[in-house]
């Protein structure tokens, strides 16, 4: 092993030597034939114009694990604004963290200027961070790749791969902990973890994805400071929920979640439902849903935001619509008031959009029409456009035990057959499944003269 070993000082309020590990090129996997044309693209535009350029963060970490990227994010000493005048492709985004967007075709290639942490002194801490919970509220502070690698979240997502000379740089023992498998935040946790709560979100999504372990000093803080993702704005969350459970580690992101305390913070209606039993056992739908989301992103199928939430909110909507009908009130308006409290609860800790709330809500309702199938019953549910997400959840019930199986075959076959030989399907039910002979409709008395309308 040929590492080339350096340290250098950084200044600060938090000044620390940070020692540098250079890996050549014969000794990581990376090649250019690995990443991506529209990377090298930027990246060697960059070098051409007089700038640093390099690969960093996941892609570097991905391909030292012989991954493939799902992106590409470049890092540069050029400012927003001399990025832009680079690639007339580019578009800066951003508030709090401002970067920009090079656009080539579908493919964006990001690329974000060397920053510094707030607290090395570069801007008053009072205006960069909140003085209460110490939330980092600006970042846009720029620096040295030495300062913008520390101030990253985890060791191994601060690996620098060098397009000048095809060497991997690392500052804070990535490359080690990227062998031991471990996940190590850079830093005090507890900070960092105050900063930014969504971090510890990050801490269990990339143990899932990766199978390492939390470095103990690392997962020690999370079950005292999970109350902390109470005080992010739903709508951020709704986005992190989705990169926990869409990203084809759902079942192993969902028990480190409970395990570590933070699935509550989320989720309280589903945790507190999720303690509870079924006839004397464990309530399985939600880990099938979860598994049937895994298996879909493997499989590079398209997965739906409604379908996961409407698994992730089923039980409590099952047990509150259980409780109303046990009252007396009609199955069908249980279900619909149990579903307006559960989503209004909900919604005071993740948004979910309405593009997504009305179909999860439809997905949920539709559950109570399948038991009914005789006469044109089943022929409208059959042309109704949330049949196949309902159809889908109509399986997980009866794989998880809490709806009858020959119901669910039923389904299967009615849609895969020909109206012929569907509607002798309906004609096939039981007696007490099929409708009564029609009511003679009632003729109305002609109204008297006087009182017709007028014309």
């Amino acid at each position: 092993m040929n590492w080339s070993l350096f340290k250098r000082f950084i200044p600060g309020k938090t000044a620390a030597a940070v020692t540098t590990v250079v890996i050549p090129r014969s000794e990581h996997p990376i090649t250019h034939a690995l990443i991506s044309a529209n990377a090298l693209k930027v990246l060697n535009r960059l070098r051409e114009a007089g700038y640093a350029s390099l690969l960093v963060g996941g892609c570097v970490r991905d391909l030292m694990l012989g991954r493939e990227p799902k992106d590409f994010d470049v890092v540069t000493d050029a400012r927003p604004e001399q990025i832009r005048a680079v690639f007339r492709n580019a578009r800066l985004i951003g508030r709090r963290f401002r970067l920009a967007h090079v656009h080539f075709g579908r493919e964006i290639i990001e690329v974000a200027t060397f920053r510094a942490s707030p607290r090395a002194g570069a801007i008053d801490m009072d205006e960069a961070t909140d003085a209460e919970s110490g939330r980092l509220l600006r970042d846009n502070v720029f620096g040295s790749q030495e300062e913008d690698a520390v101030r990253r979240d985890f060791t191994v997502n601060a690996l620098y791969y060098n397009f000048r000379d095809d060497s991997v740089m690392d500052y804070v023992g990535g490359a080690r902990d990227l062998k031991q498998g471990i996940l190590r935040v850079i830093g005090d946790p507890v900070e960092r973890y105050r900063e930014d709560p969504v971090r510890m979100l990050r801490v269990i999504r990339f143990a899932a994805k990766l199978g390492f372990r939390i470095e103990p000093a690392s997962a020690a803080p999370i079950h005292e400071m999970g109350m902390l993702l109470m005080e992010v704005p739903p709508a951020r969350m709704f986005e992190e929920v989705l990169k926990l459970f869409h990203s084809g580690y759902a079942v192993s992101t969902f028990e480190l979640l409970r395990h570590y305390g933070l699935f509550k913070f989320l989720f309280p209606l589903t945790e507190d439902s999720l303690g509870r039993e079924q006839e004397g056992f464990p309530i399985t739908l939600l880990p099938r849903a979860l598994a049937s989301t895994d298996a879909r992103v493997t499989e590079d199928k398209p997965v739906n935001p409604a379908f996961l939430f409407a698994a992730l909110l089923w039980e409590p909507l099952r047990f509150a619509a259980r409780e109303r009908i046990a009252k007396g009130q009609p199955e069908y308006q249980a279900w619909q008031s149990a579903a307006e409290d559960v989503l209004r609860a909900q919604l005071r800790h993740i948004t979910i959009p309405k593009r997504f709330s009305f179909p999860m809500r439809e997905i949920w309702l539709l559950q109570t029409k399948f038991e009914r199938r005789s006469g044109k019953q089943a022929w409208r549910l059959l042309e109704n456009k949330r049949l196949r997400a309902a159809y889908d959840f109509l399986l997980l019930r009866a794989h998880a035990g809490e709806e009858s199986q020959e119901l669910a075959e039923w389904w299967t076959r009615f849609q895969a057959v020909d109206p012929v030989e569907r509607q002798a399907m309906i004609d096939a039910l039981a007696p007490s499944e099929r409708p009564e002979g029609k009511r003679r409709r009632r003729r109305r008395r002609s109204r008297p003269a006087d009182h017709a309308p007028q014309q």
